[in-house]
């Protein structure tokens, strides 16, 4: 059945709008007006913005929908069906208690898709913005072995794990981020404002400043003056850098600084690790081929150092040989991990093995974080002393100097 969109007046002049299934558009407003609303525009679902403006507005919409409530729609369709509902009545009594505008559009055209014939995978295939390719090609296994419930079980609990991981590391980043955000703004206030004032006093003397207060004065201008042309440089940087790490020699480039990085690579590490085990390991438990879950995976890694020795293993697989090889090979794979890939695959636990991996990386993953988190705070204390002394330092020095000359 056709699913419309409509936007209607209540009785009290409000402005509605919704979704509804019905056979036409005149059985929508038959429907609006028996409720006592007047209809203003129907349309089949995603059809009520054209050309430009519809993609646009689809992309807001999209970009509105989180993961969390990724992960509930995802929950609920899959207890539904595992209920023993049919898919497409399972989406009909989701999208009632949808009130997140664009996931309720979503999911009606999912049910319009599935009322034309298309099966729930090639219909998720029609939203690429938010169903990843390792979800989709979840379903169609699921779909192929008649295990869909189990399947959406297991992509909610991979979306949750996945939420509660960057959660995690977004929680254990604000503090340093509002320490950087409220020094940056003390210190632009002193050099800017406060330190000027008290320099106009010295300047009257007529007499040679130190050096540290030429430093502090100097900048101070520099930044009062013409910050935006700092600002612009700033700007022009990050463009510079983006394009420059834009191209695949770029890309690989960064990577591999990201990767090696003293500070931040064992975190980088730790977090591409986890996200090939945990995605290769909900794969082949979905009955996925192992070809097809190591492309899927590679994507989800999204490095290139990674990608190119999952390509290798790929090879090794197509040719008849063990992929364990290229992983012993990398520089990227503690041993232990190729040991535990090694097992599993030559004992036909593989997947057994991937989830151990990806468990003892999420919680190497959350220690690396809240190390890096613990000794990013005294240095960014330290950072603040030392400069707000030398601010401090330039100020006193020449009252020092005409104590020692009055003296």
């Amino acid at each position: 059945m056709p699913v419309f969109e409509y936007e209607a007046l209540a009785p009290d002049g409000s402005r509605n709008s919704g979704i509804m299934d019905a056979e036409s558009e005149a059985a929508v407003r038959a429907r609006l007006k028996s409720s006592g609303q007047y209809p203003v525009a129907i349309s089949l679902s995603g059809s009520m913005r054209h050309g430009l403006s519809a993609k646009l507005g689809n992309w807001l919409s999209l970009r509105k929908i989180s993961s969390a409530e990724l992960n509930v729609f995802t929950r609920q369709l899959a207890t539904l069906i595992g209920a023993g509902i049919p898919v497409d009545s399972a989406l009909s009594s989701i999208v009632d208690q949808i009130e997140n505008p664009g996931l309720k559009r979503v999911v009606a055209q999912l049910k319009q898709s599935l009322s034309e014939g298309e099966p729930l995978s090639r219909a998720l295939q029609n939203h690429p913005e938010l169903f990843s390719t390792m979800y989709v090609n979840m379903v169609r296994a699921g779909e192929a072995f008649g295990s869909l419930d189990l399947v959406l079980a297991s992509l909610a609990d991979f979306g949750d794990r996945f939420e509660a991981v960057r959660s995690r590391l977004r929680a254990a980043m604000i503090y340093p981020a509002f320490m950087c955000l409220v020094g940056g703004g003390v210190l632009f206030v002193l050099i800017t404002y406060v330190v000027p004032d008290i320099m106009q006093v010295y300047a009257k003397m007529e007499k040679a400043l130190p050096l540290p207060t030429q430093l502090l004065i100097g900048c101070g201008t520099l930044i009062k003056n013409y910050w935006w042309l700092l600002l612009l440089g700033c700007i022009a940087l990050g463009f510079g850098l983006k394009l420059a790490f834009s191209g695949p020699a770029g890309r690989k480039i960064r990577d591999r600084l990201l990767l090696r990085s003293p500070v931040i690579g064992a975190v980088v590490r730790k977090s591409v690790l986890f996200r090939f085990s945990s995605t290769l390991e909900n794969l082949l438990k979905s009955g996925v081929d192992i070809v097809d879950a190591l492309e899927i995976s590679k994507r989800v890694v999204d490095n290139t150092c990674i990608t190119q020795v999952i390509d290798e293993a790929i090879e090794e697989i197509r040719v008849g040989r063990s992929m364990t090889t290229p992983f012993a090979r990398s520089e990227w794979f503690p041993s232990t991990v190729v040991q535990m890939i090694s097992v599993g695959e030559s004992s036909g636990r593989l997947e057994e093995m991937l989830e151990k991996i990806s468990q003892a990386s999420e919680r190497d993953l959350e220690a690396a974080t809240l190390g890096i988190t613990a000794m990013i705070e005294p240095l960014l204390i330290v950072i603040m002393g030392i400069l707000v002394g030398f601010i401090v330092l330039s100020i006193l020095l020449p009252i020092f100097e005409m104590n020692q000359v009055i003296g």
